[in-house]
C-alpha cells in the first residue's frame, strides 16, 4: 500500500505545483484549469469509490481494496500532471 500511496502522493504534488505555477504567471496552462482542477474530483471519486467497493466484493484484502481505490486517482493525477507538464504556449 505504501508505493501506490507514494506515487499517487508524487503525481499530486507536481500536479499542484504546475497548477500553482499557471495561476501565478510563471508556466502556461489552458484557460479552463481552474474549471478543470474542480469538475474532475466528483468523477475522480466515484472511480476510486467504485473500484474500492468491487475489490470489496470481490472478498479481497484491506490492503487491495486500497490499492483498488488509490488505482484511478493516480491515473487521473498522472494524467494531469503529463499534460500540464507539456508546455501549452
Amino acid at each position: 500500500v505504501i508505493a501506490p500511496s507514494l506515487e499517487l502522493l508524487a503525481e499530486a504534488q507536481m500536479v499542484v505545483a504546475l497548477r500553482l505555477a499557471g495561476m501565478a504567471g510563471v508556466w502556461p496552462v489552458g484557460m479552463d484549469e481552474a474549471h478543470r482542477m474542480v469538475s474532475e474530483k466528483g468523477p475522480a471519486l466515484m472511480g476510486a469509490a467504485t473500484d474500492a467497493h468491487s475489490a470489496a466484493l470481490a472478498g479481497q484484502r484491506l490492503d487491495e481494496i486500497v490499492i483498488a481505490a488509490i488505482a484511478p486517482l493516480t491515473g487521473t493525477a498522472r494524467d494531469n500532471r503529463v499534460r500540464l507538464s507539456t508546455r501549452q504556449g
